[in-house]
């Protein structure tokens, strides 16, 4: 039976502030995660135009503030989908990291 669920990991619920970084290096953003898995995260974010890749830092919780580098895979109004670039394994992982860091050329 298809649960229409295609996540390789569990989502949880949160409700934490955030702090987004930008290739660019301008000053860092606010939004909202509300909710993570080991893969990516939803964020809330109003007012600001989000790039494609980013740093995401989040405040407080589990494993402390580590920053990890992101991608956008959605949009939707106020709201984005991100997956983390810097999973362990993950092929290309430092590759990643520093395109995150990189500005796009272009």
């Amino acid at each position: 039976m298809f649960s229409g669920e295609s996540r390789r990991s569990n989502r949880r619920t949160i409700s934490r502030y955030a702090k987004l970084q930008f290739a660019d290096g301008s000053l860092s953003r606010d939004c909202v995660v509300t909710d993570i898995s080991d893969g990516g995260v939803r964020l809330h974010i109003e007012g600001f135009d989000v790039p494609d890749r980013f740093v995401l830092h989040i405040s407080g919780g589990e494993g402390g503030a580590r920053p990890r580098n992101c991608k956008v895979v959605w949009r939707l109004g106020f709201e984005l989908g991100a997956e983390f670039l810097d999973l362990p394994g993950r092929r290309g992982a430092q590759q990643n990291v520093a395109s995150a860091k990189q500005p796009a050329s272009g």
